[in-house]
Order: structure tokens, then sequence, then C-alpha cells
């Protein structure tokens, strides 16, 4: 069988299985029956069926809602990256500690909690070799439903962890992930269903300076409780290793270390062992931390710390609210 025809088988067994659940699956296999007999445009045929398995499937008429649109525009800078998405209900007591972005294919991630429970909504691009094959993953998997009028996968235990995935238009993957929550399924569709394309920053206390030759700036990452304990994390990587930069209000262990300037201030370098990267630190003046580790040269982790550029107005305020 070819890799078109796979595909088109795929997505008919799919369709079949949504028809299965659908009020009045019969006119939907019918559908798909007229679309198995016609020898021209056979994928226009099937893709005239799949909006009726949709249709009556969810039991209205077939309307593609706002969230396949392009989310609203937000300008991204160095190191303040724009997540795309944000769910319009959340299970009671839940609030968010943690966003996380870049540029490119970076995966966007926001998440919520409480207590050991957690929701997570995240957009995954399909130039990302992981989920560009997302769509025949959802059409050959059993259980779907049907999320903003298109196909989508659970999967997990369903009881206290599910994890929903749907494609809102060609160039995003998103999943709503639900741990820790009875009912887990049902919490992580309520999610998906009230997800829209309303984009908020990631902006931490300080972004990347000048880089190592060859690496890139990565993920850009706040989280905490409250404003009162957040946290910014910036990666980067390249050839020569990966590089990451903490900057918090708690000092790192500094067990080995030795004096070293930093940002013209004396600091401490603790080298690497065994699975602990080597770091070099400093005490800001505001009287948090600046961390940056990696397995790279210590001159390169002292100058990628004397490069980075503090944000005096960083935004905290979402931490800890819903």
């Amino acid at each position: 069988m070819t890799p078109s025809n796979e595909t088109e088988t795929l997505l008919r067994d799919s369709l079949e299985r949504l028809a299965e659940q659908a009020p009045d699956g019969n006119a939907v296999l019918n559908a798909l029956a007229r679309a198995r007999q016609r020898k021209r445009r056979p994928r226009l045929a099937l893709a005239a069926a799949a909006a009726a398995v949709i249709a009556v499937a969810a039991g209205v008429p077939f309307v593609v809602n706002a969230v396949t649109e392009a989310p609203a525009q937000l300008t991204p800078a160095a190191g303040r990256p724009v997540l795309g998405y944000t769910p319009g209900w959340l299970p009671d007591g839940f609030t968010e500690q943690y966003r996380s972005g870049g540029p490119g294919i970076t995966t966007q991630v926001r998440q919520w909690q409480s207590g050991a429970s957690q929701v997570e909504l995240a957009a995954h691009s399909t130039a990302d070799p992981e989920w560009a094959q997302t769509a025949l993953r959802i059409a050959a998997l059993p259980d779907q439903v049907v999320v903003h009028g298109r196909v989508a996968m659970v999967t997990g235990s369903v009881s206290t962890a599910a994890t929903l995935t749907w494609m809102p238009d060609d160039h995003h993957v998103l999943t709503a992930k639900v741990e820790g929550v009875p009912d887990a399924r049902a919490v992580a569709e309520q999610v998906a269903d009230s997800v829209t394309a309303d984009p908020v920053l990631v902006r931490g206390e300080a972004r990347f300076g000048p880089l190592p030759a060859g690496m890139r700036e990565g993920a850009t990452t706040v989280r905490g409780s409250s404003s009162d304990n957040a946290t910014t994390v910036l990666d980067a990587s390249g050839p020569a290793g990966k590089v990451r930069v903490t900057i918090g209000g708690g000092s790192p262990a500094l067990g080995g270390s030795v004096p070293v300037q930093v940002r013209g201030v004396s600091g401490a370098y603790v080298p690497a062992t065994g699975p602990a990267d080597a770091l070099v630190t400093v005490r800001l003046s505001s009287g948090r931390w600046l961390t940056a580790s990696g397995r790279i040269p210590r001159e390169q982790l002292v100058a990628v710390a004397d490069g980075i550029v503090l944000d005096s107005a960083p935004d905290y305020g979402w931490l800890g609210s819903r």
C-alpha cells in the first residue's frame, strides 16, 4: 500500500469510529461509502465526508471555532517569547505557575497547579520532526473525540491522568494534559474545548546578551507560585554544549567553589563533578542570585553571566493567578 493510500485508509477508519459515536452515524457512514466509490479526486471526497462526521458527531452545524485562526499579534522580543493559546476554563483552585517558550519551533508551555495536581497546555510546531506526523497518529488511534470541529485523540489512564491532542491548524499541535485530577479525561476535554487563540507574553527579569560562537537562544521560562518566589530561567545550546542561566532568590550549592570575578564583583565558580554541570554564580545588587551552568569552559560561563541583560520590570503578576 502506498503512503497516500495508507493515510486515506487511516483517516477513513478514524472517521468511521467517530461516526459510530455520532447521534446520526448512518448518514456519515453513507457519505464515506460514496467517497470510496468516487474515482476522481478521492481526497476531496474524503474531506467532505470528514466534515460530515465532525458536524454530526458534534451535534451542531460545522463551524470552525476561532481557535483555528492565527493567534492575535503580540510582538516577541529577545528573551520575551509569545505563547499563542489560552484556556477559558480551568478546574477550581488551579493557579498558573509556569510559562515557557522561545524562538522557532521551541515548544510553548503553560502550567496551572493545585497542590500535586496539574493542568498543562502546550503548543508544538509541525515543523518539529517529533510532531510532524501527528495527523496520522490521531487518525490511527481508536480513542478519539472532536475539539473545535477537529478530530482529536485521548491518551493516558483517563481516570486521574489524560492528555488530549488536536491540531487547530496545519502548523500547530496542541496538547491539554491533566494529572492528579478525578475524571481526568472529562476535565481535559473541557479545558481543550475552552482554548482560544489569545496570546500572552513571557517576560522574565533577564535575557541573554552575547553567547559563545555557534550557540543559540532557546527557551525562556518563568516559574513560581507567586511573584515573591519567581524564577527566570534562560536556555541556550550549540555544537559545543548547553548553558542555562537562572535568576532567583536562592543561592546554589557552593561546595568546592573558588572565587571568580563575575559582572565586576566577586562571585564563585564550581567545576563540574559527575552528572553535575559546572557553574558560576554571583549575588546581584538586588539580593537575588544569577547562576550560569553548563559543560563549557569556565571563561565562557563567566562571559555568558557577564553579558546577561537584566530587566527592572519583569512581568510576574500572573504567577499564582487563574
